[in-house]
């Protein structure tokens, strides 16, 4: 009998304790009172778990959304199974290592295709040139003058800035009585 008492008593509590903490009563008391009366160490033992809780959550929510991302894959090597949290991880690592790997060459590739397109357009824009040199008759030495700078860029590699157009000086070309023509 001394059970079923305790057993009424304890519930008489918890259901007054929920309708005290459904009015709003029971968060305004404990709150007053953790504020009071919890020390550092009480509050960091209790937020501990929840903190635990937060980072556990994204830590699924991320290997889930790995999961949606490769479920193709894993439909190609484990049709049957569901895959576990370690094979979701290892096989985004293998795709990262993948990607990594064949991303120097595809850039190699496209460096060397527009070094194609600059060489192409430079060689046009040059020829286009000349030929308007040669039609307006300029003077032989602004003519030689020009090609020298021309010539000059075409030679100098692609990573160095270009000089200004005004600068002093002689060209390379200046001195030879060979005459460079793209042609």
């Amino acid at each position: 009998m001394q059970g079923y008492r305790q057993l009424s008593e304890l519930t008489s509590f918890t259901s007054r304790a929920h309708n005290m903490a459904v009015n709003g009563e029971t968060n305004l008391i404990s709150r007053e009172y953790a504020a009071d009366k919890l020390t550092t160490k009480q509050k960091t033992k209790i937020r501990k778990p929840m903190v635990e809780k937060m980072r556990r959550d994204r830590i699924n929510s991320s290997i889930n959304q790995l999961r949606n991302l490769l479920e193709q894959e894993f439909q190609l090597l484990q049709p049957d199974s569901k895959p576990e949290k370690a094979d979701i991880l290892e096989l985004a690592v293998k795709f990262l290592k993948q990607q990594i790997c064949s991303q120097p060459q595809n850039n190699k590739s496209y460096q060397r295709k527009d070094y194609r397109d600059f060489s192409q357009g430079y060689s046009k824009c040059l020829h286009e040139t000349l030929a308007f040199l040669s039609f307006h008759r300029v003077e032989e030495h602004m003519q030689l003058k020009l090609i020298n700078h021309f010539h000059c860029l075409d030679t100098q590699p692609t990573s160095t800035p270009v000089s200004s157009p005004h600068s002093k000086g002689p060209g390379p070309l200046a001195s030879t009585k060979i005459l460079w023509r793209p042609w």
